[in-house]
């Protein structure tokens, strides 16, 4: 259930539950039964029984989680493109909030040099599995994604997360850092985040229990600041 939502077929499960009978078996799996998925997990089940897995544990991911302030757009950009130029960059995957805003930037990154690719609901289901091939071959450095791909993306190779935008959920921010730091490895998580992004920060602090601290880049450092109201 929760990849059928990421990839944006809640819709599409209404319409279809809408044609069933009201007396009917309905199973629903889901990696996780929190948030968005909870809720269509109660709405579409009456007196359900709560079946679980055991979780094998894992090795606790090693993921570095800084954050740069950006004063506006062009500053943002100026950020994203120095940290993609860092030589200890292997694969990235940049967030943002929409589906044009991944397709944009895609193209620009293009422009510039990188070998970047694009990953929202919108597009063909054949083109997301070419792309996402391509990722795990190695074949492509930089995926350009909405929150499509914060689920379900297991490629070690992914050694930085950049919220080129900052998530609308705080929930939704673990799961984009979780695509890196995979097995075993360090990871690095970024957030841009501008003045207007000061509540998701604050939220996502909230969620995590743990405050971020502003950094720069020299050279690039921002001219406002960000947590004066904290």
């Amino acid at each position: 259930a929760d990849r059928m939502l990421d990839m944006g077929f809640i819709d599409d499960i209404k319409s279809i539950v809408a044609r069933l009978p009201a007396k009917r078996q309905t199973l629903l799996f889901s990696a996780t039964l929190d948030g968005v998925v909870g809720s269509l997990a109660r709405e579409l089940t009456r007196d359900p029984q709560r079946i679980e897995v055991a979780r094998v544990v894992e090795e606790k991911a090693l993921i570095d989680q800084r954050m740069l302030i950006s004063d506006n757009h062009h500053h943002k950009s100026k950020l994203l493109d120095a940290l993609l130029r860092d030589v200890a960059v292997g694969q990235a995957v940049v967030f943002t909030a929409t589906k044009k805003s991944a397709e944009d930037l895609t193209e620009s990154l293009r422009e510039q040099g990188f070998d970047a690719a694009a990953l929202h609901g919108d597009m063909p289901q054949a083109k997301r599995t070419r792309t996402l091939d391509r990722l795990r071959a190695g074949r492509t450095k930089v995926l350009v994604a909405t929150d499509v791909a914060a689920r379900g993306i297991d490629v070690a190779g992914i050694s930085h997360v950049i919220n080129y935008d900052a998530p609308r959920q705080a929930e939704d921010y673990v799961h984009r850092i979780g695509r890196t730091g995979r097995a075993g490895r360090d990871g690095l998580a970024v957030t841009l985040a501008e003045f207007r992004d000061r509540r998701k920060i604050f939220d996502i602090e909230a969620y995590t229990r743990q405050q971020f601290k502003a950094e720069a880049i020299p050279g690039l450092e921002p001219q406002q600041r960000f947590l004066d109201s904290r």
